[in-house]
């Protein structure tokens, strides 16, 4: 009773924390649905995602259930009581012969003889036993490896934590891109049907040729197909960040990564990145424990694994009464016994040594495991760093393209009011400008990413990192301005 409250005790923050957790998401989900077309950042979508995914929450219990395994490492060493009690029929048979009689009042008689016997008499036993372990190579082996399983219970729950925020970042960004491909189309179909209505005027008064309003009338249908095309991508990936937040997406719009320059880790060179993935990846981390837990469960077979020292005690009672071949009979017999018990095993037929010998194979191929899990964050790690150092040089390259693309287009609209740019040239000019501006969203929203994926790779991914995001969110505008050129601190 006493452990039960203790665990209701330690139980009952995480509890209470789940449910305003609980109250908090439907807080922010029923304040959504009271005005329709809101915006949702990434924080909330996060928020929302920790109550609604079902990988997360699966987690969760995977969490709570590893905690309980450092009890069940300590138990090993706790003394064990065990009560038993037995009823029933029994026959018993005894006989002495050659004994040696005495007591007072009758001389010494040798050779005497014995002879008890009860016929299906009615037995009565009972019995309490303790145990207090003192020394097993095999219990501490046991409470080693519960602990190394807590540990990585804690591990995976942080890695699940993790993950769970690049998944909401990723699926986040595929929706803001989706809505700007959307909306991007649908402004190119406007000032497309705009260019077809000016050509078909202008061939009306012979100043263009029947040519230009073929082109704009194949132009308008191939943005029809993009739009058609794009509003099926953005359902898809609405779906799927609402299947994970539990959030209407149909009625929110989520924000674009483009107000401010992107945070980057200043001042940490790549060996510094490597050395902290080194030290504090989840996946690794848990290579390296499995990795103990293998050497322990070899130690288990060994010879002072399979040895033990017990402190034990234990009081019996059994009573037997009844007849027999001799008349009314009754046995009595109690016992009190405390001592030490060690337990050597001589000869198990080869199954000690055997199992040895495999716990060694498994220990070497997860020895193996670790150094090639090793390998790959190592590469994982340089590769987010490398694409986040040369992702800013690509970010001012993409910057200076839109911009120019922009002023292009500026060009190509005066030059084709005064007839020296065809209605091609400015759908064109159009069409690339909005390539442009798609493809420096893409590379912002990638960068922002890959920051995230490097400091997961390292372990160190916090909200706070995803807030340092959010922080680059803004509602998308009618006319974006022309980004500025961002250079690496």
């Amino acid at each position: 009773m006493l452990k039960f409250l203790k665990r209701a005790v330690r139980a009952w923050p995480s509890f209470l924390s789940r449910q305003m957790l609980r109250a908090g998401a439907v807080s922010v989900l029923g304040g959504m649905l009271a005005a329709p077309a809101m915006a949702l950042d990434l924080v909330q979508a996060w928020q929302a995602a920790q109550q609604h995914d079902f990988d997360f929450l699966a987690a969760q219990e995977a969490h709570e259930a590893g905690t309980t395994q450092r009890d069940q490492a300590h138990a090993l060493w706790h003394p064990t009581v065990q009560a038993s009690g037995t009823a029933g029929r029994m026959t018993n048979d005894s006989q002495i012969q050659g004994a040696q009689f005495a007591a007072p009042g009758f001389p010494v008689t040798n050779n005497a003889a014995f002879n008890t016997s009860i016929n299906n008499g009615t037995l009565d036993r009972w019995a309490l036993s303790a145990r207090q372990p003192l020394l097993s190579r095999d219990r501490l082996s046991q409470s080693r490896q519960l602990d190394d399983k807590a540990e990585i219970a804690e591990l995976e729950w942080k890695m699940a934590r993790q993950d769970l925020m690049l998944r909401t970042a990723q699926r986040y960004f595929d929706v803001a891109l989706a809505q700007e491909s959307l909306r991007v189309a649908r402004q190119q179909e406007q000032s497309v049907e705009k260019a077809l209505g000016e050509v078909q005027a202008r061939y009306r008064l012979g100043d263009v040729p029947i040519i230009d309003t073929h082109e704009a009338e194949a132009r308008v249908e191939a943005i029809r197909a993009q739009i058609a095309a794009a509003e099926t991508d953005l359902q898809i990936k609405q779906a799927s960040l609402s299947d994970a937040t539990g959030l209407p997406l149909a009625s929110l719009e989520v924000l674009q990564p483009t107000r401010g320059d992107m945070p980057v880790p200043g001042g940490a060179s790549l060996q510094q990145w490597l050395d902290d993935a080194a030290a504090g990846n989840p996946g690794l981390r848990m290579q390296m424990m499995k990795v103990d837990m293998a050497h322990e469960e070899t130690a288990r077979y060994g010879v002072l694994g399979t040895s033990s020292l017990d402190l034990v005690g234990e009081v019996t009672r059994d009573h037997l009464s009844g007849s027999g071949d001799y008349g009314a009979a009754s046995n009595t017999l109690h016992t009190a016994v405390v001592g030490l018990q060690l337990t050597v095993p001589l000869y198990t037929g080869g199954a000690r040594s055997a199992r040895q010998e495999e716990a060694r194979h498994l220990a070497d191929k997860a020895l193996n495991e670790t150094d090639r899990a090793r390998q790959q964050v190592a590469l994982q790690t340089r590769a987010s760093w490398l694409g986040l150092t040369t992702g800013m040089r690509r970010l001012d390259a993409l910057a200076a393209a839109l911009k120019a693309s922009e002023a292009r287009l500026l060009a190509t609209r005066l030059g084709q009011r005064v007839g020296d740019r065809s209605t091609l040239d400015l759908l064109n000019a159009e069409s690339d400008a909005a390539g442009a501006r798609m493809a420096w969203l893409q590379a912002r929203a990638a960068l922002a990413l890959t920051r995230l994926q490097l400091e997961a790779l390292a372990g160190k991914l916090q909200e706070s990192e995803l807030q340092a995001v959010n922080a680059l969110l803004e509602m998308p505008k009618d006319e974006p301005a022309v980004p500025k050129s961002q250079h690496q601190p």
